[in-house]
């Protein structure tokens, strides 16, 4: 047990140091975490990022501490002083783990239940990768769940979707403490967990003593051996040995005390003093982490085998590592694209369907996969379905779980060896967006399909017609939100979204036909250099229409109508709106400008002298119609261009 003690007074003394955190977790867990890390967990702390290594997942991310002090003690590149700047501005060990600042963090969690979610889009990739390259792949995915995780309701949506998969090589340990912040389970939720996990199809296995550490070990190798996803329900006291707060919670979110902390050290028999790890302790670890080396090493002599015996197939290994493009999809390839895709209106959900056609052909790593409306998307360009027991395929049927699909899919990106999608209906980005912020915070290259952009949707009514939605988007940090106005400009934006790798990319598409543009005033990649192109030129402009999507046609409609009354307007298509703004200089200036989009006008207010958009709730009936409703007319965007130009100064 001096391992486990050793778990638990280095993440208190991380919180008493910080003033803040959660110990209690931590503190409860220890036991499990170092059965998990010491005798099963697939690791090599001195490559972290070896390929074929076991991800782990801490899903109750607020639990970090006990992440953190693991990781120091197996030999990770985190040292204890970074133990002690835990929860600091600038440190390596911040308030829950987050990807990419701390070497052995395989996921950004905090917000609850998407670490379980994450894991299974890892252990999903991993068959996946494991059919493509068999011999290469073949590694588990481990997490640590809490209470508050197994409430969130997207631990239902990503369980089920798990066991309906047969993903046997994932296992979730459940921290069964009992106790949320506000006080015990059972005052909100009397569920049964173990028996739900049942009926997802998972194998579940209790521990009734969560500081059994044999018994542990034992349920762990049972998950092992069933080939179902498995629940390993621990139960936990939280702040173990802590006194007076133990199982309580107290215990939950707030430092210790001093005293408190003195006194459980010293019923334990632990030197008084902070942050200690004896020296048995670091032996031990160092002895686990040289096991772990050693796997790497085997495992690096197959890739070199591979090296040997099939140059080809391991270039292409190292290639989907990378996270590079094949050297075929290049300008040739965008080109012929060009030349293949529909020259009459076409839905853009219906263009994207043909690029994806292509790319799927041409980009053996790209996988994705819709919330059930793979048709109405455009997303069911014939691929193969993914099948329990058959990971060959490249669709994935989500069913109606927008938010686990979100977060799988990032699971996936994070795992590494694949390009990923998803898709629904733009209106439900709101079942998504806690995920695709994560995707965002961890830049990762998750491409979202947001398709029936607008109020044109039509019959369905106000419940399926976005308006708060682009906007709402577009200020996420780090998301790309392109929305292509022809077929064009529609494979414009896949090109752009495969070409970013530091972060997602949403594709807003519409149901309704759009006619093919002008592309004439374009060169390649402007969509991801410029965010804009010129759909209607004019030299010394009166006026600018600026305009995204289904609108752009409304603006050049709009511009015949003013150019008649004399005026010179030239329509600006804006796909990506964030892009525009920084590099609007390029366009130059007119008298006036007017935005066009069918969705909220906040956002383009500080671009333009007028906004025609749409600030209200949509309403039931044919697209067309319901635009007229709304103001989304020829003779509105005209009426807005005059009357910012009555009010714009007199040309010089």
């Amino acid at each position: 047990m001096n391992a486990v003690d050793t778990i638990r007074f280095l993440a208190a003394d991380m919180v008493q140091s910080a003033n803040s955190g959660h110990p209690g977790m931590p503190m409860g867990a220890a036991p499990m975490a170092w059965v998990l890390f010491s005798r099963h967990l697939r690791h090599d702390p001195s490559q972290p990022d070896w390929p074929d290594r076991d991800r782990f997942v801490l899903s109750a991310g607020h639990g970090s501490a006990l992440q953190y002090a693991l990781l120091h003690l197996f030999g990770y590149d985190l040292t204890l002083d970074d133990l002690r700047g835990f929860r600091q501005l600038g440190s390596r060990t911040p308030g829950h783990p987050e990807y990419g600042d701390t070497p052995g963090v395989e996921a950004t969690t905090g917000p609850l239940g998407q670490g379980i979610a994450m894991a299974v889009g890892m252990a999903l990739a991993e068959r996946m990768y494991a059919a493509r390259f068999p011999g290469l792949v073949d590694h588990r995915t481990w997490a640590i769940a809490g209470d508050g995780c197994l409430m969130e309701g997207i631990s239902h949506e990503a369980a089920s979707l798990a066991g309906h998969l047969g993903l046997g090589r994932l296992t979730v340990l459940w921290d069964d403490n009992r106790i949320t912040i506000d006080g015990a389970v059972d005052r909100s939720c009397s569920d049964d967990q173990s028996a739900r996990f049942r009926a997802y199809g998972w194998h579940v296995v209790e521990v009734s003593d969560g500081t059994d550490l044999e018994a542990i070990d034992r349920a762990l190798t049972e998950a092992v051996a069933d080939p179902r996803p498995s629940l390993v329900a621990v139960r936990t006291v939280i702040g173990h040995g802590a006194p007076d707060v133990a199982g309580t919670s107290a215990a939950h979110g707030s430092p210790l005390g001093a005293d408190r902390l003195a006194e459980a050290k010293r019923r334990a028999g632990w030197p008084d003093e902070a942050f200690v790890v004896p020296e048995d302790v670091r032996a031990a670890c160092e002895q686990y982490a040289t096991a772990g080396r050693a796997a790497r090493f085997v495992w690096e002599e197959r890739l070199a085998a591979l090296r040997e015996s099939d140059p080809a197939r391991a270039a292409e290994w190292q290639r989907r590592q990378r996270g590079d493009l094949p050297a075929d999809v290049d300008e040739e390839f965008w080109a012929h694209l060009a030349t293949t895709l529909p020259d009459a209106p076409t839905a853009t959900r219906q263009s994207s369907r043909a690029v994806l056609a292509a790319l799927t052909e041409a980009l053996p790593e790209l996988v994705g996969g819709s919330a059930d409306l793979a048709g109405s998307t455009g997303t069911d360009a014939g691929t193969v379905p993914v099948r329990r027991g058959d990971y060959g395929g490249a669709r994935i049927d989500f069913g109606i779980r927008e938010l686990a699909m979100a977060a799988v899919l990032n699971g996936i990106a994070l795992h590494g060896g694949f390009r990923c999608f998803g898709s629904t209906f733009l209106v439900f980005a709101d079942y998504l967006r806690p995920a695709l912020r994560l995707s965002a915070l961890m830049r990762q290259p998750v491409i979202q399909v947001l398709t029936h952009d607008s109020v044109a949707v039509g019959e369905d009514g106000p419940t399926h017609q976005p308006v708060e939605h682009l906007d709402s988007l577009r200020i996420i940090p780090n998301v790309r939100v392109l929305r292509p106005a022809d077929a064009g400009e529609t494979a414009e934006a896949w090109r752009c979204a495969l070409g970013a790798t530091d972060g997602p990319t949403v594709l807003a598409l519409s149901r309704q036909a759009l006619p093919p543009l002008d592309g004439a005033h374009t060169t390649p990649g402007w969509l991801a250099r410029d965010g804009f192109r010129v759909a209607r030129a004019s030299a010394d402009p009166d006026v600018d229409l600026l305009a995204s999507g289904s609108e752009v046609d409304l603006a050049l409609a709009a511009a015949e109508v003013l150019a008649g009354e004399g005026l010179t307007v030239r329509v600006v298509s804006v796909p990506w709106r964030e892009r525009f703004e920084v590099r609007r200089d390029r366009l130059g200036s007119a008298r006036a400008t007017v935005a066009v989009e069918a969705g909220s006008t906040l956002g383009w207010r500080h671009l333009a002298d007028a906004v025609v958009g749409v600030d209200r709730f949509g309403a039931s009936g044919a697209g067309s119609a319901v635009r007229d409703h709304v103001g989304l007319t020829v003779a509105a965007v005209a009426d807005a261009a005059r009357t910012a130009l009555r009010s714009a100064a007199p040309s010089p």
